[in-house]
């Protein structure tokens, strides 16, 4: 007869939970306890479940999440929901960090985890559709952010472009007149930047605004410490905006501070968006308006996705979008 959860509870003298606790190496088990459950479960000569399922269907019950940069507060949120949504199905999460290099993004898709994982959800920096569908290997992949997903692989992002657009326009709208941009990025192929700007410009267009090239302050790199250098020397080199439309919100951060060292009061003299409503956006004096990406709903719909493509979907690529809403504070107040 096959052993249960429940028999081993039942001879150990403690609850399932506590059993389903010790099984899945939970840290705040005390050592009597484990060990109690641990004899009944080497008595009985109990399986786990998920343990048996792998050995019948040849998977890992592992799932690899391939982010640029871990140290980055979006993409650590990200990896929290991803492993959030992977833990409720029996599953353990691989964090894999790219730095957004060429290199490493290939070693991705060709498969350096092969044979430890079963799924792969990958947010590419650097390579276009035609080289993910070039380098790819067999493991299911679900591809999250703005590179144009190949044909056969399923892909799930938020609108760039009207997020940006929208964005803007909070600031045209709100009696800004030269409504800069900070993050226009230096280096070929990064899409997210190019959409981004994309969407902004469209807004200066639609209101009749100034849309040229001095309104474009650009980052070689991202991140707070190169927004709060490009906003000094921009202001330094006496480009003038009474709006700033940020990459992210950790540019947004850092221009915020530079703001202040050139003497310059947010919002009052430059009214300020972010991106991505990190938690420290809160935190900030005063308070980051920002694009807030409905994150919760872009991990579900990927981990979905990739559910589906791990128990045999074969069909074509699906890409969906996920919502986004401005959180307005005090960065944009009027």
């Amino acid at each position: 007869m096959t052993v249960t959860l429940q028999d081993v509870a039942a001879l150990a003298g403690v609850s399932t939970k506590t059993v389903s606790n010790v099984v899945r190496d939970y840290q705040h088990v005390r050592p009597s306890m484990r060990a109690k459950v641990q004899d009944a479960i080497d008595q009985l000569g109990y399986v786990p479940h998920s343990i048996a399922r792998r050995l019948a269907t040849g998977r890992t019950g592992m799932i690899a999440f391939a982010l640029p940069a871990i140290e980055t507060p979006y993409f650590a949120e990200l990896a929290a929901l991803v492993s959030t949504e992977v833990d409720g199905f029996d599953y353990r999460l691989l964090i894999e960090q790219t730095t957004g290099g060429l290199e490493d993004e290939r070693a991705v898709l060709r498969g350096r985890e092969q044979g430890l994982i079963d799924g792969l959800i990958f947010q590419p920096t650097v390579l276009d559709g035609a080289a993910i569908d070039q380098f790819r290997g067999a493991t299911p992949l679900v591809l999250l952010g703005e590179t144009a997903a190949p044909p056969a692989v399923d892909h799930v992002m938020i609108d760039n472009i009207a997020a940006a657009r929208a964005a803007t326009l909070h600031l045209l709208q709100s009696g800004r007149t030269r409504v800069a941009f900070l993050g226009r990025s230096m280096s070929a192929g990064h899409e997210t930047a190019r959409l981004r700007l994309n969407g902004y410009r469209s807004a200066l267009r639609e209101f009749g605004a100034s849309c040229g090239d001095d309104l474009l302050i650009p980052m070689t790199q991202f991140g707070a410490f190169a927004a709060e250098a490009a906003v000094i020397d921009a202001i330094d080199a006496g480009q003038q905006f009474d709006g700033l439309v940020c990459f992210d919100d950790l540019s947004g951060i850092g221009a915020m501070k530079a703001l202040a060292r050139c003497g310059r009061v947010v919002p009052h003299d430059v009214a300020v968006v972010g991106w991505d409503d990190i938690l420290m956006a809160q935190f900030t004096s005063p308070g980051l308006t920002t694009i807030r990406p409905d994150k919760a709903r872009l991990t579900q719909i990927a981990f979905r996705l990739l559910r589906d493509r791990m128990d045999g979907e074969r069909g074509p690529g699906r890409h969906e979008l996920v919502g986004f809403d401005l959180v307005v504070r005090g960065s944009t107040a009027s």
